[in-house]
């Protein structure tokens, strides 16, 4: 959570791991169908995404749309090992990655739910690839920011600026959904409401607690 008083006008919503699949589940399912050394991944992913994560590294780069996603490919192989010593396809790694990413139709039904009653909804995520199902997700925001479409990543204060920017909003009045901790304190910083993702049920609670409409609804359906 965060400030307090403010009306909340609008709800951000992170991507991967939110509206889907928690990202260690889908990571389970594709090492384990690829007989990838779990280890090798986690290794690489602490290296690139941890908070002592060197700037400007392969993840970084792939995700601010700097790096294709092809070459990217190739430099997340060569880091990994499969359990029989095998090299890793690097054609299609993180198209075969994201198969195992599936969407949460519970956070989706939340998404259309505030939309239904009139609050404002947008997307705020670190791409690897611009790897979407927007079939799915078309009509649900009335905002999108991509990284690899601005050229800046979470958690950069102009990437969140940028998407208050959009949506006319001071930070106050707006809260962020996200599951990864240094995400969300990075918008606590700039004032945003925010909310820690850690499952549906719990969200739809913690976002309940801040936007009147979705209190109203919940109350409607446990009287």
């Amino acid at each position: 959570m965060a400030p307090t008083g403010a009306r909340i006008n609008a709800v951000i919503f992170d991507y991967g791991g939110v509206l889907t699949t928690p990202g260690r589940t889908a990571i389970a399912a594709w090492t384990q169908a690829e007989r990838i050394k779990p280890d090798t991944f986690s290794a690489t992913l602490k290296d690139w995404l941890s908070r002592r994560a060197a700037p400007g590294n392969p993840l970084h780069r792939l995700e601010t749309g700097e790096m294709p996603v092809e070459e990217f490919n190739r430099i997340l192989a060569d880091r990994l090992r499969t359990e029989d010593g095998r090299p890793v396809e690097p054609e299609g790694l993180l198209a075969r990655l994201f198969s195992f990413m599936r969407s949460d139709p519970m956070m989706l039904r939340l998404v259309e739910e505030l939309q239904g009653l009139g609050v404002p909804t947008g997307l705020l995520s670190n791409s690897w690839g611009n790897n979407y199902p927007w079939q799915e997700l078309d009509g649900l925001f009335d905002e999108v920011v991509v990284s690899g479409d601005v050229g800046r990543r979470k958690p950069d204060p102009e990437i969140y600026r940028l998407a208050l920017e959009r949506l006319a909003l001071p930070a106050e009045q707006a809260v962020f959904v996200d599951d990864g901790v240094p995400n969300i304190e990075a918008a606590r910083l700039l004032g945003m409401h925010t909310v820690l993702h850690e499952n549906a049920e719990q969200t739809r609670r913690d976002l309940a607690d801040l936007v009147p409409e979705l209190e109203a609804e919940r109350s409607q359906e446990t009287a």
